[in-house]
């Protein structure tokens, strides 16, 4: 997966010879700020500004008309939210249907096709996928479909597909999906043309960039062999030798007794967390690495206080980026805060394994042999890195970029044989006998449109609004929340929520009110933004709020804050991945009428100092 990402076709190929750039999700720049390991130097704002400039056509499809930048100029398509498998097939159904597609394309590169095909056509359920039955299900007119299927044929289109596409139920339809009109399209492979999986999702993706591959920490062997998929954490808690299917596997439950938890925040990024909330009582004991007192932290039994990167000296080495950064630490460590790395080594000190772990070396001679090494390996590639001293002294190092801009899978495109892709044909599979042969009817071998669980088009749902919970514009995901920039954004101290004016004024509401958002699950407040620039009948909820129940402990208490995943469902995209789900919700909002509550989400728990002998024990 990460290969494919890091040779999505480069923003210079897309600015030189791309017409038509069709964005599902858009191409949010928020998302553009932030990196895997860290950001050299920002492209995306000034890549999509120089494309526009170079006269390339946007298409914005999404419910939120500023998940595309002012500058484009984009045509929006406000569709209904979980419909981007409908309107894609509805563009295959005329690209089929009117003969635009590229039939050598399918034959030479792909397998499949006539797999998919009769589903396509109506034939094996009896319901033609064309632009009417797309519309029917979208929200967007028939002919915009129709008409956007032949201008992507007509001309050198790319589609980009937002990550957060795949975050709804049958979430990875829609790239499957995407990429069948893209094969049908015959582009890939050729400048400026194809897919691209998600522009400005990070900053990385399109970056016209040399990469390394950096050498890791030994990671030793895990004698554990179980596993879950990472978004099913409360069923496992709740559910201990229950079974679940995963990827063709039936797997049991295990029993967890100790929670250890050191980088990410499950209080963040988990839904329902109501539900969370009671799973995490299940363990005996939870311990963390932190440095704040989020939500997580306040919910664990030990919270060992670890150093923030401006505590420590390191080395920014990402895969995704070209930059290889000397990190210097701007102050000492904060009062008993120790690094991840000296926290590890006192345990395994403690366990009698300290030399195993450390293999001899410190913190700082761990950096100077991962650098070393990765320049080692870095030099049979051709690449020439400065010495370690050189490093530490300039601060930085840039690793060349390709001569050659960037184009997916312009290998395989030139020479199947001599480049395969790593399927089971070595071709770009439009169906897989593999997946087929698992039987899931919630994912079957081939692009297919399912109804979500909760969404717009069901006319029977009990609430009328769709929650769409994206990523911040003041913070990355939960990270700083309570510092002072994402603190500026809140009103009356809530998270901020988008509504159409349409659906404001039905709720007697006014920009500045704070409002209650709640379904069956869960309950929030946030502050009222109106804004025509989001589709009527869809609600826009940032995450990373930190998570403040009114009631700690009490389950379903009303999060006084804003976090919206009190009110996203915890269920799987499907049996296949088991992704997580957030972008499938419906809720409803009033007025918030009861006085207000304090936000206490900042506010750290009340510390009673242990006993001597405690302490004593506790500094061993």
């Amino acid at each position: 997966m990460y290969d494919l990402l890091s040779t999505t076709t480069s923003w210079p190929s897309v600015i030189e010879n791309t017409r038509l750039f069709v964005a599902f999700g858009g191409i949010p720049l928020k998302n553009g700020q932030i990196n895997s390991g860290g950001v050299g130097r920002h492209i995306q704002r000034e890549s999509i500004t120089k494309a526009a400039e170079a006269g390339i056509e946007f298409v914005n499809i999404s419910p939120i008309r500023g998940d595309m930048d002012r500058v484009v100029k984009a045509e929006w398509f406000a569709a209904r939210p979980g419909a981007d498998v409908a309107i894609l097939l509805g563009i295959a159904y005329t690209l089929y249907t009117h003969g635009l597609h590229d039939q050598r394309f399918l034959e030479h590169y792909t397998v499949g096709f006539e797999r998919f095909l009769p589903y396509l056509l109506g034939q094996t359920d009896g319901v033609e996928k064309d632009s009417e039955w797309a519309s029917g299900i979208s929200g967007l007119p028939a002919g915009d479909i129709e008409m956007l299927a032949r201008r992507m044929a007509s001309t050198r289109t790319m589609i980009s597909v937002s990550w957060a596409l795949t975050r709804q139920d049958h979430g990875e339809q829609p790239f499957w999906a995407a990429l069948a009109v893209a094969a049908m399209l015959g582009q890939i492979g050729l400048p400026g043309g194809g897919i691209g999986f998600g522009y400005s999702a990070t900053n990385s993706v399109g970056d016209q960039a040399g990469r390394l591959k950096s050498t890791a920490l030994p990671q030793g062997k895990n004698a554990v062999k179980d596993f879950i998929p990472v978004a099913r954490i409360s069923d496992m808690l709740l559910n201990p030798g229950g079974s679940f299917e995963y990827n063709g596997q039936q797997a049991t439950y295990p029993d967890i007794h100790i929670v250890y938890w050191a980088g990410g925040n499950p209080f963040h990024h988990h839904q329902d967390l109501n539900r969370m909330v009671k799973a995490w009582r299940k363990p005996d004991t939870v311990i963390v690495h932190e440095w704040s007192w989020n939500a997580l932290a306040k919910h664990a039994d030990i919270v060992l206080p670890c150093t923030t990167p401006l505590e420590r000296d390191d080395l920014a080495f990402s895969p995704r980026d070209p930059y290889v950064i000397a990190m210097q630490k701007v102050s000492e460590q904060l009062g008993q805060c120790r690094n991840d790395y000296e926290i590890l080594s006192g345990i395994a000190k403690v366990m009698n394994r300290e030399d195993e772990f450390t293999e001899g070396r410190s913190a700082a001679n761990w950096i100077r042999w991962i650098y070393n090494t990765t320049r080692e390996r870095a030099g049979k590639q051709g690449v020439e890195m400065p010495d370690y001293e050189t490093i530490q002294r300039d601060g930085w190092y840039k690793v060349p970029a390709p001569k050659d801009n960037i184009i997916t899978l312009a290998a395989f495109c030139q020479d199947p044989q001599k480049h395969p892709l790593s399927t089971k044909s070595g071709k770009i599979e439009l169906f897989c006998d593999q997946i087929d042969g698992f039987n899931y009817d919630d994912c079957l071998g081939h692009p297919s449109w399912m109804e979500p669980c909760e969404w717009l088009g069901n006319a029977t749902a009990k609430y009328l609004l769709h929650l769409i919970s994206n990523q911040p514009v003041t913070r990355l995901h939960s990270q700083l929340d309570h510092g002072s920039h994402s603190r500026q954004s809140k009103i009356n101290g809530r998270e901020p929520m988008t509504i159409n004016p349409k659906d404001a004024a039905q709720r007697g509401l006014t920009t500045g009110d704070v409002v209650r958002i709640f379904n069956d699950r869960g309950a929030c407040l946030t502050g009222v933004i109106i804004d025509d620039q989001i589709r009527s009948g869809v609600i826009q909820l940032s995450t990373g709020a930190w998570f403040d129940p009114q009631e700690p402990g009490v389950l379903g208490s009303l999060c006084k804050h804003g976090n919206p995943n009190v009110l996203t469902m915890d269920k799987g995209t499907s049996r296949l991945a088991q992704g997580p789900i957030a972008h499938s919700c419906l809720v409803q909002v009033e007025r918030y009428t009861d006085n207000l509550p304090e936000v206490t989400a900042f506010e750290p728990p009340e510390i009673e100092p242990p006993e001597s002998s405690m302490s004593d024990k506790v500094r061993g």
